[in-house]
């Protein structure tokens, strides 16, 4: 409860930032999906005779963090659906907390990309419906639009999900974290830093600046190694081997960014980098302590 009382309170400053850029309906959406994501797991302890945990407030962290990765214009019956989706059949399926096999809310927004593609990619700011800095750079939107500065980026005036668009407030949670010793700067250090360095390596072609560090603040990146792939039951235990899960995660995002049909990539590389975790954690066994080393 401890745990997840610190995440939640280092997720408040991305979606006070999304609630500023985006209004009331992106509040709405994340009131939506939280509630739904702890009535969920409530009635459904309930029903199978289990014990309610609900106060262990993972439940309540998994409606946010999905809610952070929903456009603030979703319908509030698909925000719903997903947190129940995530909770049910992510997590409470597979045994409940710490027992999912990948992160409950991106498994939720894979699933509600295919079911609601346009709801789910529909971006809209100060009232206007237009494409993510990310979709610009891939090409996918009207050629005539500009590029949003970098400083629009790193303070959160950009469309897109709600709480993936101001990195500064993404660093000011994440910084609590790291100094309570909820997370590590292993995953996020090395996530950000691969997809920046493989993405100025690579480029986007002629015409497109190979700009590092615009990438790497474009987008979800941030949102994802920081409060996602960090994720305790979904990550590695050893250090190492949380380094090569990282470094899995960049290429990864990297490649469906460049490479893909999809202008993001963070939410299928996490995915994909969470059914290694169990490989992973077969070559990177923490050390007992008391044994010596084989």
């Amino acid at each position: 409860q401890g745990i997840m009382r610190l995440v939640l309170l280092g997720l408040l400053p991305a979606g006070f930032m999304g609630v500023v850029t985006f209004g009331i309906p992106a509040f709405w959406v994340i009131v939506t999906c939280t509630a739904s994501a702890v009535g969920a797991e409530a009635l459904w302890q309930k029903l199978t005779g289990r014990p309610v945990t609900v106060s262990d407030l993972s439940a309540a962290v998994t409606g946010v963090l999905l809610a952070y990765n929903l456009p603030p214009t979703i319908p509030l019956w698909m925000a719903a659906s997903g947190s129940v989706f995530a909770v049910l059949v992510v997590k409470q399926l597979y045994g409940g907390l710490g027992k999912n096999i990948v992160n409950p809310a991106l498994a939720a927004r894979a699933v509600m990309l295919t079911c609601w593609p346009v709801p789910m990619t529909t971006w809209v700011l100060d009232g206007v419906t237009g494409p993510t800095p990310l979709a610009l750079l891939k090409g996918t939107e009207a050629a005539g639009q500009t590029l949003p500065p970098l400083l629009d980026l790193f303070l959160g005036h950009v469309g897109g999900c709600i709480g993936e668009t101001s990195v500064l407030a993404l660093l000011i949670g994440a910084a609590l974290l790291l100094v309570e010793r909820v997370i590590t700067w292993h995953i996020p250090v090395t996530y950000i830093l691969t997809v920046g360095v493989l993405t100025w390596i690579l480029g986007r072609g002629p015409g497109v600046p190979a700009d590092a560090i615009y990438e790497i603040c474009a987008g979800g990146l941030f949102l994802g190694a920081l409060f996602m792939a960090t994720d305790y039951a979904t990550s590695p235990m050893d250090k190492s081997g949380q380094l090569v899960f990282a470094f899995g995660c960049g290429i990864l995002t990297t490649l469906i960014r460049l490479y893909g049909g999809y202008p993001e990539g963070f939410s299928y590389s996490i995915l994909i980098m969470n059914l290694t975790v169990p490989l992973i954690d077969r070559f990177f066994q923490p050390r007992i302590f008391g044994q010596g080393v084989k």
